[in-house]
């Protein structure tokens, strides 16, 4: 009976410990940006695709998502956003590669791409200055208890930060480097 009684308590106990996290991940991207998701401007050559990127286990109550992109490291005092995408339907998990472009109209239906700090909406590869060490860029998906943040497409990053820090359940994100 002690047997019984010890081996539920370590199934009861390992199904509470062990349970599903929100998590964030990236069949495009491993440790460090290659030349397709950087920048195609300020000096850089790449392709300025966004990477698919696709979450699981989003808590219960989740009304929406939204990813952004920043960099901890840029030589701004403050940071710098790359990616804001909100108002992401709750019933999509997976962004497509690419669906940072606008004009390539390849987002989920009903979301809305925010400025990023180049002053326009949608996608911004990475391009740190040369010979610096590299810099941190965090990806992170957002699952949010609204079905729409309130934000509209020429919303800064910092005011579609604020309007996330009071809607976000859970988070998830991915580092990834670049330098050049």
């Amino acid at each position: 009976m002690k047997n019984i009684l010890f081996t539920a308590c370590l199934f009861l106990c390992a199904s509470f410990t062990s349970g599903q996290t929100f998590t964030l991940s990236s069949a495009d991207l491993g440790g460090q940006f290659t030349n397709e998701f950087i920048a195609a401007n300020f000096g850089c050559t790449g392709s300025n695709k966004s990477p698919e990127l696709h979450w699981t286990n989003a808590p219960a109550g989740t009304k929406s998502f939204a990813v952004t992109m920043y960099d901890a490291d840029a030589p701004t005092g403050s940071g710098f956003w790359h990616w804001v995408l909100v108002d992401i339907p709750s019933n999509v998990m997976q962004l497509k590669s690419g669906a940072g472009s606008i004009p390539q109209k390849l987002a989920p239906d009903g979301s809305l791409q925010s400025l990023n700090d180049t002053g326009a909406p949608g996608y911004q590869g990475p391009c740190p200055p040369e010979g610096e060490t590299a810099h941190r860029y965090i990806i992170t998906v957002y699952a949010l208890n609204t079905p729409k943040l309130g934000t509209s497409s020429q919303s800064t990053a910092a005011l579609t930060g604020f309007m996330l820090h009071s809607a976000t359940i859970a988070r998830a994100s991915l580092i990834v480097y670049c330098k050049r």
